[in-house]
């Protein structure tokens, strides 16, 4: 049978629980930067820090923006993200957006919208699932409709079925 020897003990400064670690900031810089990495492997464009965008922008990848955007974002089946330098001033529509900067206007997300530690949201905002870190801003309204209008409808069928069956057996208890 294994025993274990109590005379070694671990190496390295006591940790308390939950406490920032310098390997969980490394850990949390290098998921960003595996992140960043992703993008960049599926295509996904970056408007940089000095770039200035005014009007309609519109594309079918991934968009990563640092820069200044004011008009109207429409990436429907695609991923948004606003940079910790970007500023945005627009209606802004997309699949999953991401803000780890400043958002001024509507934004509507089909499936998440994702407000990072220092992201800031002025606007109201549609969107099924909603993440806020501790630090973030949001002023607005929250409108969380579901993804797909047949839940809904499936759900009222399902109780019209079940009213209509309890009806059903009240009148043929109630005949005999």
């Amino acid at each position: 049978m294994w025993k274990r020897d109590v005379s070694v003990k671990p190496a390295g400064p006591a940790v308390m629980p939950g406490a920032p670690t310098r390997q969980t900031a490394l850990g949390s810089a290098r998921s960003e930067l595996t992140d960043m990495r992703r993008q960049h492997e599926k295509g996904a464009v970056n408007i940089g820090k000095s770039v200035v965008v005014k009007g309609e922008l519109s594309g079918s990848e991934d968009l990563t923006i640092d820069g200044v955007v004011e008009g109207k974002i429409e990436l429907k089946e695609h991923v948004l993200t606003v940079g910790p330098n970007g500023k945005i001033k627009a209606k802004i529509s997309a699949k999953v957006v991401i803000v780890l900067g400043e958002v001024v206007g509507d934004v509507t997300a089909t499936q998440k919208l994702d407000i990072r530690e220092n992201g800031s949201v002025d606007g109201d905002i549609v969107s099924p699932r909603i993440a806020m870190a501790e630090g973030a801003h949001f002023r607005g309204s929250v409108d969380m409709k579901r993804r797909s209008s047949t839940v809904g409808s499936n759900l009222e069928q399902s109780q019209m079925s079940h009213s209509m069956l309890g009806s059903g057996l009240r009148n043929q208890t109630g005949n005999r």
